[in-house]
C-alpha cells in the first residue's frame, strides 16, 4: 500500500510539473538586410500564442494581424520585457508605438470566440523602423 502511495505521489508531482510549463515564446527575427517578418499560426476560440521580438529606444514598431478565412478573428496585446509597456486586448489588429526602451517585447496574439468560426490560421507581420 506504502509503494502504492509513493508512485501516485511521484507520478502526480510529474504530470502537475509538466502541466505547469508554458512554452516560450516564439523569436521574431528579421532575414540580413528586412525590416519586416511574418509569423504564422493557428489556433482557436480563446487561444492564445505568445512571441518576442527585439527593438531598440526609439524605434518604430508596427504590428498587424490578419486572418483566414477572412474576418476580424484575431487581436493582440504587447508587453515590455522588465520595462514599463503593456496594452489590453482591446480590437488591435494593427498597432504602432515609437519602442521606450531598448530590449524585448513580447507580443501575445488571441483567437477571439466566434460561433461561426472556431478555429482559424493567423499572419502576424511586425515592422519595424
Amino acid at each position: 500500500m506504502v509503494r502504492i502511495l509513493i508512485i501516485f505521489a511521484v507520478l502526480l508531482s510529474a504530470s502537475l510539473a509538466v502541466v505547469a510549463q508554458k512554452a516560450e515564446p516564439k523569436r521574431i527575427s528579421f532575414e540580413r538586410g528586412k525590416a519586416s517578418a511574418t509569423v504564422t499560426g493557428t489556433l482557436s476560440n480563446d487561444q492564445e500564442m505568445d512571441f518576442v521580438f527585439g527593438a531598440k529606444a526609439g524605434q518604430t514598431v508596427k504590428l498587424k494581424v490578419t486572418s483566414q478565412p477572412k474576418g476580424n478573428l484575431f487581436d493582440f496585446r504587447i508587453a515590455g520585457d522588465g520595462f514599463e509597456l503593456e496594452t489590453d486586448y482591446d480590437s488591435y489588429s494593427e498597432y504602432s508605438f515609437t519602442a521606450p526602451a531598448t530590449g524585448d517585447y513580447l507580443v501575445f496574439v488571441r483567437k477571439r470566440s466566434t460561433e461561426s468560426v472556431r478555429r482559424a490560421k493567423f499572419f502576424l507581420r511586425l515592422e519595424i523602423n
